[in-house]
Formats: C-alpha cells, structure tokens, sequence
C-alpha cells in the first residue's frame, strides 16, 4: 500500500482522538482561577495523553517522509494500534477522575506500554518492508535508549503498587518527556548505528 494514503487516514484518526480527549475536559465549575486551577490534573492527563499521541504522528511522519509502501503485516499492526489508541481518552478521563486508584493508574499505565510497543513494532515492520530502503538505513531506530520510557514506567509500577499511588501517572509524564527527547536525538543522528 501507498505510504500517502496510509498516512492520510492515521493522521485523522490521530486528530479524532486528540478532539475527543479535549472534549473530555469538563469546563471549570466557576469563572475564577481557583476554579480553573482546581483541574490541574485533568490539564496533566490530558498533556501526557496528548503528548503520546503527538509522538507517535509525529515519528510516523517522519517515518513515512522515507519511505513510499508498507506491506500487509505494518497496516496490521498499525490497526491494532489505532484501536489501543482510540482508548486513550477514556482511560485519561478515567485517571484524571481518580487519581488515587490503582485500577485507574494500572490501566493508564498498561496503555501506554502497549502503545510504546505497537508503536515501536510498527517502526520495525516498516524497516522490515523496506529493506533496501537507503534513508532508513542511515537512522537506527533499533537503539536500546527507546526503552528507556518504558523503564520509567515500569519504576512507575513499582511506586503505586508500593509507596505512592500516583506513581504511573507521574512517571508517564517523565516517559512521555524522555520519548520526545530520545526520538529527537535518533531523528538527528546522535544514537548512530
């Protein structure tokens, strides 16, 4: 299949997400700053979710920049990872709601790894479908610093099952940080091959 069509359909059903995440943030219960600030941890959620979803269109964008088809096996896995992402909004205003839940932050927490590896698995079927591919060739995507976020998340496992209930929504947003940091340092060629 053509990367250009491909891409056209994951980009909206990227900003369909994205607008519905938004649209899940309730409005202050007054028009004062207390009021707005009283959110602030549906703003948190809501910027660690959205900064997944942005990551991901955005190393797809690139992705695709280099490359011009993708095979049956890449539409598959991107498929199955559109579905987890089109979870996002739910288990965000789920945590969001009840920060202090081990259910709420478990199942925050198991999206984002399932999308860290669908997202990481799909790279890898791109790769493997372009095989003589010279610009793929020259970004190694296969460095071991991408597991770095999961690494922080699975600290953040820890913590909530232990000491600080909070712990995988905290750690999600550093994760979320390190993902932009190590996917920008990969796109300028600092983990060579």
């Amino acid at each position: 299949m053509e990367t250009n069509r491909f891409e056209t359909f994951f980009d909206a059903i990227i900003a369909i997400v994205i607008t519905v995440l938004v649209l899940k943030i309730p409005q202050p219960a007054s028009p004062t700053l207390e009021a707005f600030l009283s959110l602030n941890q549906m703003y948190i959620a809501y910027f660690i979710s959205f900064m997944i979803l942005y990551n991901i269109w955005y190393a797809n964008h690139n992705l695709f920049h280099l490359v011009e088809t993708i095979d049956n096996a890449t539409l598959w896995i991107y498929g199955i990872m559109t579905f987890v992402i089109s979870l996002i909004p739910y288990f965000t205003i789920w945590l969001a709601n009840h920060i202090n839940s081990i259910a709420s932050e478990t199942m925050f927490g198991v999206i984002f790894i399932i999308t860290h590896i669908l997202n990481t698995l799909a790279t890898k079927a791109v790769y493997k479908s372009n095989p003589y591919n010279k610009n793929l060739q020259e970004i190694n995507h296969d460095t071991p610093y991408m597991n770095l976020p999961l690494i922080v998340i699975f600290i953040g496992f820890f913590l909530t099952y232990t000491v600080y209930t909070p712990g995988i929504y905290v750690c999600c947003l550093i994760s979320v940080i390190l993902w932009v940091v190590i996917g920008r340092a990969i796109r300028r060629g600092e983990y060579g091959n």
